[in-house]
């Protein structure tokens, strides 16, 4: 089987993989310059946290995430298996208590287990949480890797090409375009996040770090050799413009409350992706025509990509008529 995948962001290739691995004759075409830049999984926090998710997101959203993390450790050999210690200061100890109940699969952290497991931590904070099944990514790495994986399998990506969905020839077309596929999924809207890498070789963290505020909650996530990356933002807007005030005031914000020590640190990036999201902020994969539709996976595209995935190859190679699916299902 011949199969087309447009958009060379994470859902398109890990969907790729997938195809290529059962042996269908694949080929992405991307209308990106080049690989990643154009695709919001580029500022992506590439956290696998199914568990952490559930304070904000719906039941199914843990229960198949938890599946990535073996797959990406499969398939990228740089995921990092440590856990996810969520903290708060003390006058937000409610925020915690909150977050407590909404998730699972976590064990209470006292000042000395905090402090054992982050020692730049230790003395900060007196109480967290932290879920030891959890793991991390750097997503541009994690990108690069697919894209070797498949240039070895024979998948070829075309990148310059903005495709037009319904006139490409292909036994099968699956598109992975994210917000661009709005021109033809209406209810599709986008969700902007916004990020800050930051150099600060003081600071030694071995894994994310959230911390709660009644107002926004933001993460702190290693990418090694003293580079952080700060996210947390939710916009409600496609809007590719620059960072705002706000949100990097909020984030700088609390990395100095995190850590006083991120205030000597150098902001080496400011970004911004826009996510694509339904109006229940479920991923869904549905079939209209000879063209197969993987979107809306909002926040969580590294975490449930390869379970989108896994349901888009399904349906292509099955040859099952017109339907839909989604996590819900």
């Amino acid at each position: 089987m011949r199969v087309t995948v447009i958009g060379a962001g994470v859902a398109g290739l890990v969907t790729a993989i997938e195809l290529a691995s059962r042996g269908a004759r694949v080929e992405i075409v991307e209308r990106g310059a080049g690989p990643g830049a154009q695709a919001c999984a580029w500022f992506a926090g590439g956290m696998l946290a199914p568990w952490c998710e559930q304070a904000t997101a719906e039941p199914p959203v843990a229960a198949l995430g938890a599946a990535s993390i073996t797959w990406w450790q499969r398939h990228f050999t740089d995921t990092v298996q440590r856990g996810t210690l969520v903290v708060a200061a003390t006058r937000d100890a409610g925020e915690l208590e909150l977050f407590g109940r909404r998730t699972e699969r976590f064990e209470a952290a006292d000042a000395a287990l905090i402090g054992a497991l982050e020692p730049d931590l230790a003395g900060r904070f007196h109480r967290g949480l932290f879920f030891p099944d959890e793991a991390h990514l750097d997503p541009r790495r994690a990108l690069q890797a697919l894209t070797a994986q498949l240039d070895a399998m024979g998948v070829t990506i075309r990148y310059g090409v903005d495709a037009d969905v319904e006139r490409v020839v292909a036994d099968r077309v699956i598109d992975c375009r994210g917000i661009a596929a709005h021109d033809t999924l209406e209810e599709l809207r986008g969700v902007r996040g916004e990020m800050i890498m930051l150099r600060a070789p003081d600071i030694h963290l071995t894994r994310p770090v959230r911390l709660l505020h009644p107002r926004f909650g933001i993460y702190v996530i290693p990418r090694g050799q003293g580079v952080f990356m700060l996210g947390g933002t939710l916009l409600e807007s496609s809007s590719h413009g620059p960072v705002t005030v706000r949100s990097a005031m909020d984030l700088l914000n609390a990395a100095y409350a995190l850590h006083p020590a991120f205030a000597e640190a150098q902001i080496l990036e400011l970004g911004v992706g826009v996510r694509p999201a339904f109006p229940d902020n479920l991923p869904r994969v549905f079939r209209r025509g000879n063209v197969i539709h993987v979107n809306g996976l909002y926040r969580h595209g590294f975490l449930l990509s390869p379970a989108m995935a896994q349901q888009a190859v399904q349906m292509a190679l099955a040859n099952t008529p017109e339907a839909s699916a989604c996590i819900s299902s």
